[in-house]
């Protein structure tokens, strides 16, 4: 079962049904779902996923999916989930417009980390991110996440595969 994480901001906790207009919302806004999977889908699309995260995602505990809130508000979406892509557990996060440049980012991911080393006591954890996407691609750099790979999509485009290792013990964590 999805478990509620917190962070010095935000918290992370299973959705509710009221967090549908929200959810979609923040994935029709291009500036986010442009980097979200293959990109904008339609509302119906969205709506539907909305609906799977109950009926699959929770019902089934395939993998823990968060609505992420600060001071109460929905204001992105994180998960962590095993993806063949990576062949290993990889995180996801989005953050709507009017929460980037305060950290918060750095600081939703770095938790959805930390639940992969700690609670789910994995050794590594990966992210996939477009070569375009400059301000995650920095973000994660920041975190330790170092680039592995590269993924050449059927449109031709790059997605870069980074990694996170758990550090050796007495090795610092990334600053």
């Amino acid at each position: 079962m999805t478990p509620t994480l917190r962070t010095r901001r935000l918290l992370l906790e299973r959705y509710v049904p009221e967090d549908e207009d929200g959810f979609v919302a923040l994935f029709q806004d291009t500036r986010v779902s442009r980097w979200m999977g293959d990109g904008p889908s339609s509302e119906a699309d969205d709506r539907a996923l909305f609906g799977r995260i109950f009926t699959k995602v929770y019902a089934k505990e395939l993998f823990d999916v968060w609505a992420v809130r600060r001071d109460g508000r929905l204001v992105g979406h994180a998960e962590i989930k095993r993806t063949d892509a990576v062949d290993g557990f990889e995180i996801v996060y989005a953050l709507a417009p009017e929460a980037w440049g305060a950290g918060l980012g750095r600081e939703l991911a770095e938790g959805i980390v930390a639940h992969g080393f700690g609670t789910l006591g994995l050794t590594e954890v990966h992210a996939t991110v477009a070569a375009s996407n400059t301000a995650s691609l920095a973000l994660l750099d920041r975190i330790g996440f170092e680039h592995v790979r590269d993924i050449t999509e059927d449109d031709g485009s790059t997605t870069h595969v980074l990694t996170r290792r758990l550090p050796a013990a007495g090795t610092p964590s990334p600053a």
